[in-house]
């Protein structure tokens, strides 16, 4: 574990005010049963007399790119957070496949625009584990994304546990094996491991008797980012507000009649969708970067794409987990433009000539930096 930081801001709220807002953000392995429940009673229990309310912002699948856009309505949108731990080291390696730029560009994204929008917050990451990232731990690398990660994290003096270190030495003194950790989603036994951590890296924090004079301190933020082109303005950009052309709706797909498996997670919600004989879309925004929150199912197709009225370049919004899931994933149109007004066309490609069934676009929310 890195500890770095004071994290002795959510110490004197939870502490002195006897109140706490907790949020934690990731994929799957945060959105499930394990480790989020586990430190929130390890929060509970440290400090008996106050009354906390958890967030739980985790989205199976989702990476740190899709997460500096979501944060903004999933997490800041409830008020004032204490406390934001964060995890997807796993998906960015496994799931968006991100170059280093790429990993960088989602966690400082989600690290600087939490300074900037509440310096009070403190923030905790976990690096997670999955196979291959295991078998580059055991051959004595550090893996792309934690890699990635920890440089942000030094830039902003936020604290880690790298989960997946400790698992690896654990495994190499016999003190445990794959199997009883869980693997990339893990078993009770795994999750203890993990919130265990997080609980001796706050309780070394906050180990000592807190001063009666102490007040809370906004953090120190770095002048200039690591990546100018970070997501830390990233924020969504409904599709209702897109111009739509024959062919578009803006509704709730009648998932029962669209073959793929679905999630819970979506169910109800409005998603700009376009079929094989579907016109052009439409939109204005103001930022840096542009791209679509997608749900891409077995019958993804290509999106073609015009900013500024330039060339059409294509996007497929197919994933290699998208065969039997409406799989949600953020795939970027630009990442580097001109500050300052765009627009964007979006069409879609027309079918290869071999048949293939990718014609269909499912459109979440627009995402803009």
């Amino acid at each position: 574990m890195k500890l770095r930081g004071g994290l002795q801001n959510a110490r004197i709220q939870f502490e002195q005010k006897k109140t706490g807002h907790v949020a934690f953000i990731g994929g799957s392995i945060t959105q499930m049963d394990g480790y989020r429940p586990m430190v929130s009673d390890w929060l509970r229990t440290r400090f008996p007399e106050t009354k906390f309310e958890f967030i739980n912002a985790g989205i199976s699948s989702t990476d740190s790119q899709t997460g500096a856009f979501r944060l903004g309505d999933h997490v800041l949108a409830k008020g004032r957070i204490d406390l934001l731990f964060v995890e997807f080291a796993v998906n960015d390696d496994q799931d968006a496949r991100h170059s280093r730029r790429g990993c960088i560009l989602g966690m400082e994204g989600i690290v600087r625009q939490m300074r900037l929008r509440q310096p009070l917050c403190d923030l905790v990451v976990t690096h997670f584990v999955n196979p291959p990232m295991l078998q580059q731990i055991q051959s004595g690398q550090m893996p792309p994304s934690i890699e990635a990660h920890e440089d942000v994290l030094r830039h902003y003096n936020v604290s880690s546990v790298y989960l997946a270190r400790e698992v690896a030495d654990r495994i190499a003194a016999g003190k445990l094996t794959w199997a009883q950790y869980g693997g990339t989603h893990p078993k009770p036994a795994g999750n203890a491991v993990a919130s265990g951590l997080i609980g001796e890296l706050l309780g070394r924090r906050w180990a000592k008797p807190l001063p009666t004079n102490a007040a809370k301190g906004a953090a120190l933020i770095p002048a200039r980012p690591l990546d100018a082109g970070s997501f830390f303005n990233g924020h969504f950009l409904s599709p209702g507000l897109a111009k739509r052309g024959d062919g578009w709706a803006w509704h709730v797909p009648d998932w029962k009649k669209i073959p793929g498996s679905f999630r819970q997670t979506f169910a109800g919600l409005k998603l700009l969708c376009g079929g094989r004989a579907s016109d052009e879309v439409s939109l204005e925004f103001e930022g840096r970067a542009v791209g679509a929150y997608v749900l891409a199912g077995p019958d993804a197709g290509v999106l073609e794409v015009s900013i500024d009225g330039g060339e059409f370049e294509s996007t497929n919004l197919y994933h290699h987990f998208s065969r039997g899931l409406h799989y949600p994933r953020t795939v970027m149109f630009a990442t580097d433009l001109t500050a300052g007004k765009h627009s964007i066309r979006l069409r879609l490609a027309k079918p290869r000539e071999d048949g293939a069934k990718g014609t269909a676009a499912r459109v979440l929310q627009f995402v803009v930096n």
